[in-house]
Formats: C-alpha cells, structure tokens, sequence
C-alpha cells in the first residue's frame, strides 16, 4: 500500500492518477473491515446476552435453593421443637427486661405473631416516645392487644414541636438528628425524656412527612381519594399532608386519653409527661373516676403555665368525692393543677409536688397535705408562691421519711420547724432563703434525735444562681463549723451560692479552724462527694481549697487523727462556676482525688 510519501514531488499527472486510485482503494478497504467488526460486536453482544440470560436463569434457581435452604434450615432449628409453653415462658421474661420486645417478636414469623397476639401480659407496658404530630392508634393498638384483664403499666412521653416551626420542618429534623434528644429537666427537677436512638425499651413514634423532602427516605400512608366539588379541584398533596398533620396535632391528646381513660380501671402505674403546652391538653380533664390497681401517678410539665382548676382526679374534691384509689402508693404532679384536700393526696409512701406559678397556698395547707400521708418516705415540694399559714403549725413526726426535698419560696423554711424526721438520710433545701438556715436544719437534727443524715444540699440547684441576690456575701450559712460538726455520718455534700473560703476552713484541719477553741474534730469525717456551684472566692479560695484537700487527701493516704476519728478520702470534688482555679492546680488535685469536674466563671471564659 502506497504512503504519501511514495509519491514523487512534485506532483504530475500520472502520479496524481494513481494517489486517486489508491485513495479509492483504501476507502473500500476501511469500509470492509468496518462491517466485519460490526459483525464481530453484533456476535459478541449476542453471547453477552445469552451468558447473561444463562446466569440470570441460575441465579434465580439459586434463589430458590438458598430460600429452600433457609426454610429447611429453620424447620430443623432447635427453638421449632420449643414447647409452645416454654417459648410463652420466654416472651414473657424478655418483655420485663424489654416492654418493647413484644413488637419485634410478633414481626418475627407467623406462628410467633399469632403466639405474642395470644399473650395479653408482654403488651402490658407501654413505652412510648412519641409528638402530638403522630398517630395516636398506636396506644390504641397497644391497649388492643394488652387485653380486658392484665394491669397495665404506662410511660408516655410527649415531645411537643416549637410553635414556631411548622410541623413538617420539626418532623424532618427529628429524622435526620443522630444525636439523643436532649433531656428536658431542669435543674433540681427529676423529669427527663429517654433518648430515642440508644435506649430499647421505648417505642419511638416519627410524625408523618411530605412525600418528598430533601434526600430523607419516608414511607407514607395512603392518601384519600382526590375529589371535586363545587368548590373547585383538591388541594395539592402536600398542602393536604399539612392539613392532616395539623388536625393530628390538634386532636391528639383527645383521642389517646380517651383510649387510655377507657382503661382506667387496669392503670396499675401511669406516667405522662411532656415538655411545654401543647393544643389538645384539656384532654388531660378527662382523667377522672376510680383506679382500684393504681400504685403510681405522675403527670408532668417542664413548662410553668398557666391553668385553670381542670375537673380532673387531682382536683377532686374530698367532700363530692367518692374516688377509689386504694392502692395509690406514688404521687407526681409538675406545673399542673391540684387542690390541697383532694382524695389522691392520702395514703402516699412518695409524694412530689411542683406548683404551679399561680398556686400560692398557706403554709398550713401544706402542711396538712404531709399530715394526711404519715407513712411517706420521700418528699419533694416546690413552690414559689405560699402564703402565711391561717391556722396555728402544730409538729408533724413522719417517722419513715428518708428524704425530703425543699424548693421555691423562702416560707417554706418554716416547714421545718414544723417536722420531725426521725429517719431522714437526704436534705435538699433549693429555697429562695431570706436569712441563715443553719440554726433551722440544726434545730430540725436536734429535734429529730439525730438522724443519720447521708447526703445534705443547699442551694445546689434552681436557686444557686440567685443565691448572692438573696443571701448576700455570706450565703446561705453564716457558721459553717457548727453545722457541719454535727453531720457525722455525711457521705455528700453539695452547696450553691455560698463563699469558699469559710466553707472550706469548716472542712479542712480542725487546727486551722478558728471556730473550733476547745476539743478540735473533724466535720464530716465521713464525707466522700464535695460540689460547689456559683461559690464566690476572695484572695484565699484557691489556697483553701487546696489546703482542706491536703488534710483530708493526703500524700500518705491517711489523714491526720483528730480527737480518736479518721476522716475517709474525698473522692468526687465538683466545682461549677465558682473560681479558676489554673491548670497547675487542676494537676494537682487530679493526683490526689479520683474524680475531679470542674467548669470555670464565665466571666474567665
């Protein structure tokens, strides 16, 4: 085959002549050796499709083997051969660890479906997370299945959506979030939501979605028929998901509390709570008439509204009233109404009470509320209003009280001087206090023949952070020493808004205690858990600090022996805006207490 180059320069009429020729050539030549390679890639498609068929064909055989297989397999599995009552057996041991179990095993087979179906007990707890946008049928299905008969224990939590935000953007951020929702309890306040993502034994219910949003993989529920009518054509899809997401919102709570009013009679334990108001909350009225099996009662608010009296069982009145709870042992109302007289608040072992901003009841009242539970074990009360007591205080002795919880207003510390606690192991005053308590919780030991108290706080809570607005430089004790000699048998002791410097002189070495002249002890030789919170330090806080760790945490491992006593090694120390304390004296306390949790002033920060 000729080149280019072949042709002699320069051109003339014979050579150009044959470069036609040769070019006519080649053309036929590229033009026959493109057919042969389509042929060759037509032939080649045509074996590709085939193989692939061919494979196609056995893989779905192999499906079918493998399926055969996995049958087989599970047909010859040792738990098919289980006795139907011993796999009963098993249903119900896993539902006490696990009240959600009962979902996941009904989805497992068939024949464990229709066996959890046949089991009302495994049904028995409700466990559910959940938000007013979501379908209330689910406690409806649960109570279904739970049965007539089986008492019932129930947990809901109700995650109420920002007014602000439309229901759809609050849904589509809890979808995507990986994190735990963030509880809701405030400080001193015992009402907390479970994390959706780590803890099993919550069912989580997710609000329903528009059908497309962002890259959020959504199952919906089937859609009404569109319609027409006078009025015009349908709405658009996603305008009518927000309006079923709206009515949902709005009527939740009427239609899970009449499910679960209907049930009343099984309550063996029920606690609501939710974070803030929500539209259908008057459903809550609804809770009224006897609960033969309840043991345990807690309806709860993170948010301090405003309500009028509801006619609802706390509300009841002792007089009208004929309400049976002879089994009510637990008692929890936070920012919701309750009267003072009413039937529930009789016969309780643990009582928790959070008023609401508008209660403002005479000290006496309380009183008269503890008067009518002599075999309470824990008391918990907040109020921030209460009123001068109109009846004369006569001292109530609750001989089995263990702990007894104290928040809000400063009259509630005349509460004390009212009781005797023979038993008492906790002491929490969160009281807006307008002089030293020291002289009340002493006259309360004294009084109570010296209780051996465990775990003391004061201010360590809500009112810590008002603490040197109420109680001035001082805090809330004036004399630390003559308190805390008294509370031998003390293990913790966590303190807010008070200053450093004479709290920790109290703590420290008798010897360098100036308060103690005669016969030195330690104060709370038993004490092994320290906090402070919002405690103001002068020029010596630090060195305080660090001097009544050296005493009680020494290099040795013994401290020094004052008046026949040891005290044991502190092994927790919390310090929450209080000083900055400096990175040389973090390491230092880091080598001789265990555990050491310190944040700094923001002021520093």
């Amino acid at each position: 085959m000729s080149s280019p180059s072949d042709f002699p320069e320069p051109p003339t009429k014979e050579t150009l002549a044959d470069a036609r020729r040769t070019l006519e050539t080649t053309r036929d030549s590229v033009q026959a050796l493109n057919t042969k390679i389509d042929v060759a890639e037509a032939t080649l498609a045509q074996i590709l499709r085939e193989s692939q068929y061919a494979i196609s064909e056995l893989q779905a055989q192999r499906s079918i083997l493998e399926n055969k297989l996995a049958k087989t397999m599970a047909y010859l599995s040792p738990i098919r051969r289980l006795p139907t009552e011993l796999l009963r057996e098993i249903f119900m041991w896993t539902s006490e660890d696990h009240p959600c179990s009962a979902w996941v095993l009904a989805a497992v087979s068939a024949s464990w479906r229709r066996l959890a179906l046949r089991i009302p007990v495994i049904w028995s707890k409700i466990r559910l997370l959940t938000t007013q946008h979501s379908s209330a049928d689910t406690i409806r299905l649960w109570l279904e299945r739970s049965g007539d008969t089986v008492p019932l224990d129930i947990e809901i939590f109700l995650r109420v959506a920002n007014s602000k935000e439309s229901p759809e953007a609050t849904a589509v951020r809890l979808r995507r979030t990986s994190s735990q929702l963030a509880p809701i309890s405030a400080p001193g306040w015992n009402v907390s939501f479970p994390a959706s993502n780590s803890s099993p034994h919550y069912i989580v219910a997710h609000p329903p979605l528009p059908p497309s949003v962002g890259n959020v993989a959504i199952i919906m529920p089937p859609s009404p028929p569109p319609h027409h009518d006078s009025w015009g054509p349908s709405p658009p899809v996603v305008e009518r998901q927000a309006n079923a997401v709206s009515r949902v919102s709005m009527h939740w709570g009427h239609i899970a509390f009449f499910y679960l009013v209907e049930q009343m009679h099984r309550w063996e334990r029920f606690v609501f709570r939710f974070d803030k108001q929500f539209t259908s909350m008057g459903a809550l009225k609804s809770i009224n008439g006897d609960a033969p099996l309840l043991r345990e009662f807690e309806v709860s608010s993170m948010e301090a509204a405003f309500f009028a009296e509801w006619p609802w069982l706390p509300n009841a009145n002792s007089s009208t009233s004929s309400v049976v709870l002879p089994q009510l042992r637990s008692l929890t109302l936070q920012h919701t109404p309750f009267k003072w007289s009413s039937p529930m608040l009789r016969g309780l072992h643990t009582l928790n009470l959070r008023g609401l901003p508008t209660t403002h009841l005479p000290l006496d009242r309380v009183l008269h509320i503890l008067s009518n539970n002599p075999q309470l074990k824990i008391v918990s009360l907040h109020f921030q209003g209460i009123l001068q007591p109109i009846l004369p205080l006569n001292v109530l002795a609750l001989p089995h009280v263990t702990s007894l919880t104290l928040g809000g207003h400063f009259l509630l510390t005349q509460l004390l001087d009212s009781l005797t606690l023979p038993s008492l192991e906790s002491l929490t005053l969160d009281i807006e206090a307008r002089e030293a308590v020291e002289d009340i919780i002493s006259s309360l030991l004294a009084r109570s023949s010296r209780p051996p108290l465990r775990h003391l706080s004061i201010a360590y809570g809500v009112a810590a952070n008002a603490a040197t607005f109420y109680y001035g430089p001082s805090g809330l004790v004036i004399s630390w020493t003559a308190l805390l000699l008294e509370l031998l048998h003390l293990k913790t002791l966590t303190i807010g808004g008070t200053s450093l410097e004479p709290l920790l002189t109290a703590l420290g070495s008798p010897e360098d205690d100036p308060n103690q002249t005669q016969n030195p002890v330690w104060a709370c030789p038993a004490l092994e858990v320290l906090g402070l919170r919002s405690c103001h330090a002068h020029n010596e806080g630090v060195t305080k600090l660090v001097q009544m760790v050296e005493a009680r945490n020494p290099d040795n491992g013994t401290a020094q022996v004052v008046g026949g006593v040891t005290p044991v090694r502190v092994s927790r120390l919390e310090l929450y805006e209080c000083t900055n304390l400096g990175e040389d004296v973090m390491r230092w306390l880091n080598t001789r207490i265990p555990e050491v949790i310190c944040s700094e002033p923001a002021s520093d920060r």
